[in-house]
């Protein structure tokens, strides 16, 4: 059983920034994707980003695109959440999640292991 660990979540102010970092428990996720969902109250999870086992594809939420930036260290399951430019509605709880497949799809079927979720909150 591989177990992930979110940090990094926390309050801030709408336009700071956050960095979410996840680790796993074996380094079993050197050859698979990963990715960051999050679930706000009363909605589902969605994906919001996800990267390839090399880091060459990194698909992402529209709405983040061009505010958030996935990364992992190379060889490792480490993965991280660059999150600039927080809106209110990126308020929710953000799961890692380790794919079952060398890439990152952007539905929660094809992710194996996850972790236990860190809150994120942003105030207007």
């Amino acid at each position: 059983q591989v177990q992930l660990t979110e940090s990094g979540g926390g309050l801030v102010q709408a336009g700071n920034s956050l960095r979410l970092s996840c680790t796993a428990s074996r380094r079993t996720a050197s050859n698979n994707g990963m990715a960051w969902f999050r679930q706000a109250p009363g909605r589902e999870r969605e994906f919001v980003a996800g990267i390839s086992w090399n880091g060459g594809i990194t698909p992402y939420l529209q709405s983040v695109k061009d505010r958030f930036t996935i990364s992992r260290e190379y060889g490792k399951s480490t993965a991280f959440l660059q999150m600039n430019h927080l809106k209110p509605e990126d308020t929710g709880t953000y799961y890692c999640a380790i794919s079952r497949t060398a890439v990152a799809g952007t539905t929660r079927d094809t992710y194996q292991y996850w972790g236990q979720g860190t809150q994120v909150t942003v105030s207007s």
